[in-house]
């Protein structure tokens, strides 16, 4: 009942003419940035960020937030039209979304998508509501040895259980930590990996390093392939609406299992792409329709587009709770919330309790907007595709360029952001992950702090690392993950199967 009342105030916070505008601003932004080749929700959100440094905390994360959900919504409109997977978290909705626009059915599959992302962001604000608060009592036992902890949680868990190569994933993070130590050292105040530049003093910024990574590399890889856009129009009416929902409901199963693949995606570092497509092979699996899938099944854009967002949604707990993010654009967010002078955590439910409730109120209401607007703005965004990608790219370029400019008002920055971009390019191609490196570029010194600070407390004893059952459950927890690799490797070796003895010892006819 304490999450109920604590959720109503929220609402109350929120609801001013002014934030229902900015909802509207976001989603609508949101989904022009998913449109856009090149530009992601991460990415969209950096160069926007700096645009809400004269607004309320409040306001800002509103705004920025719908962005997110907006850029969700809007991946699915040209992995369904185009076949153009305008989100890596698209790919898997492309399968069957696209053949059903080819059959005719374009209407069906957008709202078939739309609504699905709906049902799966509402599941994981549900469980963000009640979750976070149980996360955020442990507040007063947290010091300087769980918050490392925490940390080496995250990055153990990225290395573990990531999708890939668990070396390419150690590569990324090692350059995110080199980079993180660049500048002035919070601890001793000593300068380092400066090299006499007095403009490295202030470090690598995470936004500029955001911009060039997802923005510039992508179009470097979209220039590349030669984008082509040639799909399907489509035109949502209110006939194709009702028909799809009346549709919708006997895929309940589906939608469930892939709302509580997505939270789980979330919560961890696995994100909205794996999330997607565990949910779609799971559902192909499962269903009666399975080997129809990939010819136009409705299933088969339910089981990705729920688990994306609700991935997405639940990414945003862990970086609230915690203060560590699930997904490069919460690590984005994580850096937006420091810069207004705000402390991520679970002090930030004591101390800033309505700027949290608020937050999480707008996810609700968000999400609402954001299904009325795709519904109805289809058309107008699927046009924009028609664009020659010559042009586009140009104007993708330029944005990010003012976005990384705006942060400092520096020209390094922006040279800064074209190095990023060919390191995003090239780690795109040689299949290095980028989310690795925003990760220990934005919490490398913070947990570098916190490690350093229970050195001091502990005179460099690191059994304080399991100096009670909170941080030593954490800890233990954290170098099980890191190995959990080598671990199951092991177990499998145990567990060979045993050859029948009597069969091996019949004749062979």
């Amino acid at each position: 009942m304490e999450e109920i009342n604590s959720l109503m105030q929220g609402f109350a916070v929120i609801l001013t003419p002014m934030n229902i505008g900015l909802m509207f601003v976001g989603i609508i932004l949101g989904v022009l940035i998913g449109v856009l080749p090149g530009l992601g929700g991460a990415n969209g959100v950096a160069i926007l960020l700096p645009l809400t440094f004269t607004m309320s905390p409040t306001s800002a994360i509103i705004m920025l937030s719908c962005i997110y959900w907006g850029a969700l919504f809007g991946g699915a409109i040209t992995s369904i039209l185009f076949n153009i997977p305008g989100e890596p978290w698209s790919v898997a909705t492309t399968f069957d979304g696209y053949p059903m626009a080819q059959k005719g059915h374009a209407g069906a599959a957008l709202t078939t998508a739309f609504t699905s992302s709906f049902v799966g962001a509402f599941v994981a604000v549900v469980m963000i509501t009640f979750l976070a608060p149980l996360v955020a009592k442990f507040a007063l036992k947290f010091g300087s040895p769980e918050f490392f902890a925490v940390y080496l949680l995250t990055f153990c868990s990225f290395v573990g259980m990531g999708k890939g190569s668990p070396f390419k994933i150690l590569i990324s993070m090692a350059l995110g930590f080199a980079l993180a130590a660049v500048g002035m050292d919070t601890v001793t105040g000593q300068l380092r990996l400066t090299f006499g530049q007095i403009e490295l003093m202030r470090g690598f910024d995470f936004l500029i390093a955001v911009i060039g990574l997802f923005g510039i590399g992508e179009i470097l890889l979209s220039m590349e392939e030669g984008l082509n856009f040639q799909g399907k129009s489509a035109k949502i009416d209110r006939k194709v609406v009702w028909q799809t929902w009346k549709q919708l409901p006997q895929y309940w199963v589906t939608s469930l299992r892939s709302s509580l693949i997505g939270i789980w995606m979330g919560i961890t570092p696995g994100g909205a792409t794996p999330a997607s497509f565990m949910s779609y092979g799971l559902a192909k699996k499962m269903s009666r329709n399975g080997p129809k899938f990939g010819t136009g099944e409705m299933e088969g854009v339910i089981a990705p587009e729920t688990a994306a967002h609700a991935a997405g949604t639940a990414a945003l707990l862990p970086m609230l709770a915690l203060g560590i993010p699930g997904s490069p654009t919460a690590a984005v967010l994580l850096g937006g919330l420091l810069i207004w002078g705000l402390q991520p955590g679970p002090l930030l439910f004591v101390e800033q309790k309505e700027f949290v409730w608020g937050l999480i109120a707008s996810m609700y209401l968000g999400n609402v907007v954001g299904l009325i607007v795709v519904l109805s703005t289809v058309p107008l965004f699927a046009s924009i595709l028609r664009i020659p990608f010559s042009i586009i790219a140009p104007v993708i370029i330029v944005i990010c360029a003012i976005g990384a400019y705006t942060v400092h008002n520096a020209m390094l920055d922006i040279w800064l952001m074209l190095g990023f971009g060919v390191i995003g390019y090239v780690f795109k191609k040689i299949d290095i992950p980028l989310a690795p490196m925003v990760l220990a570029l934005v919490l490398g010194d913070k947990a570098e702090d916190s490690f350093r600070q229970a050195m001091l407390v502990s005179q460099g004893d690191v059994g304080i690392m399991w100096a009670n059952p909170l941080v030593g459950t954490i800890t233990t927890l954290a170098l099980t993950l890191l190995f959990w690799p080598l671990i199951s490797k092991l177990l499998g070796l145990f567990r060979k199967p045993k050859v029948n003895e009597f069969a091996a010892q019949q004749p062979v006819d």
